[in-house]
């Protein structure tokens, strides 16, 4: 009998244990998980254009990749895979950049005053110099304060006892700002703020209550329009995917939302956005634009997580079509009016990438070519065999648009034994021109410099 009992306690010992690992995984990424289904591969489903998917075995800095909409394979052309994202140390692994590029350790493995570890998500950069960062798990919002060599002289607690802070902007615009604005997962909020202050001065208003939370795609991303007179609100979905004819709790989710700077007048900018949390403005065209995780459970290479600008009015096909007028296979005859409507994103990424956090270089450290392009931070995939993004890709423009081509930037956040140790989130361009990255995998932030020749 007591064999009996502890062979017990082991079982439920191994189901906390699983348990506790696959909340780590949910917490840590920004898809929500849904046990795969047990779908078979459908033998006469369309493979896809061969050579245009690749894994981070084909990721090396200058590696170009172009997917389009003809290239996507059928739905089940593969099995749905769970390979988690658990970081193991980094051990002397390295980030790799392109020749000319230098890759620094701005702060590593930081904690707070508990000294548990910090995960840093989302960075901005401040007019002052400083680094404002959402430590979203730990419900904080971080002051990196740089030295003299370069690196983190001090990192203080700016405000504390946030739900899931993820978004941030500074508000309004130029030399000086007088908030910082906090996409919590369940509200907007403001802070006051003045050039150099590392502690808030005072308690937050809330600017927009209420937004509907978790459990799932609860990162919250903020943007303002280029005059100062819209605000920009990224809400993920509740789901993987569901018929939202019935499921009201996706009301207000799946889209990016549109209000004034105070709050007033919210309402929808654009639908069918699957969970767009990393948003910005382009400097140059005034457009907003979104980075996007796309649906699970439908096979490794389909379908493409992308980073597109955002039409007002815009449906981007979630939950009914994707990749432009393509069907779910799980709602089949649903909304037929809505397929020539859904549009086709600006840069399809390699499915389940886990694109979060995008910028514009506006710097002048890194070369002419640099200026106006868009970088993104690819967390990495979990629903595919073989891994896929953890790395910082760049996305060039011409004219201010999209040419449709994405390029490696950082790259090395995978073993060759196919572990990953690092999972980028942020990316800000600093007041000296560099390229800052979030590492939420190592706890780090990375600094990537261009050596002048």
């Amino acid at each position: 009998m007591k064999r009996f009992y502890q062979s017990i306690a082991v079982v439920l010992g191994l189901v906390l244990l699983l348990f506790v690992a696959v909340r780590i995984d949910r917490t840590a990424g920004a898809q929500g998980f849904t046990p795969p289904p047990s779908h078979a591969v459908d033998p006469n489903a369309k493979p896809g254009t061969p050579g245009v998917f690749t894994d981070f075995k084909g990721e090396a800095p200058g590696n170009v990749h172009h997917i389009t909409a003809n290239d996507l394979p059928d739905p089940y052309a593969t099995k749905s895979s769970a390979v988690f994202s658990r970081p193991v140390p980094r051990g002397d692994a390295w980030p790799q950049a392109p020749a000319g590029f230098k890759v620094e350790l701005y702060a590593e493995s930081l904690k707070g005053d508990d000294g548990k570890p910090v995960s840093p998500r989302t960075i901005i950069t401040a007019p002052n110099g400083d680094f404002f960062v959402a430590a979203q798990n730990q419900g904080e919002v971080l002051v990196f304060r740089t030295g003299p060599d370069g690196k983190m002289a001090q990192m203080q607690v700016f405000a504390s006892k946030l739900n899931l802070p993820f978004g941030l902007a500074f508000y309004p615009a130029g030399p000086n700002p007088k908030y910082l604005y906090v996409g919590d997962t369940n509200a907007i909020l403001r802070f006051p703020y003045a050039n150099g202050d590392m502690k808030a001065s005072a308690e937050p208003e809330t600017v927009v209550p209420d937004l509907p939370a978790g459990p799932n795609h609860f990162s919250r991303g903020v943007a303002f329009s280029l005059d100062g007179k819209k605000m920009f609100i990224a809400v993920g979905s509740h789901t993987n995917v569901t018929d939202i004819d019935t499921d009201k709790s996706e009301f207000h989710r799946a889209d990016i939302l549109v209000a004034d700077p105070d709050g007033k007048n919210l309402d929808v900018y654009a639908t069918g956005i699957r969970n767009g949390s990393g948003v910005a403005v382009n400097p140059t065209t005034g457009e907003l634009w979104t980075s996007v995780n796309e649906r699970d459970e439908l096979g490794d290479n389909i379908p493409p997580d992308y980073i597109t600008h955002v039409q007002a009015g815009g449906f981007y096909g979630w939950p009914w079509y994707y990749t432009g007028g393509h069907p779910d296979p799980r709602f089949p005859g649903k909304h037929p009016e809505l397929k020539d409507k859904a549009i086709v994103p600006d840069v399809l990424m390699e499915p389940h990438n886990a694109s979060l956090n995008i910028t514009f270089y506006e710097g002048k450290q890194f070369p002419k070519q640099f200026k106006g392009q868009l970088f993104g931070a690819e967390h990495g995939s979990w629903n595919r065999s073989v891994r896929t993004g953890y790395e910082v890709i760049m996305a060039p423009m011409k004219d201010g648009h999209a040419t449709g081509e994405y390029q490696d930037f950082l790259t090395g956040f995978v073993t060759s034994a196919g572990e990953c140790w690092g999972r980028p989130v942020g990316v800000t361009v600093a007041s000296d021109g560099s390229l800052m990255v979030t590492d939420d995998g190592s706890n780090s932030i990375w600094r990537v410099t261009y050596a002048k020749k």
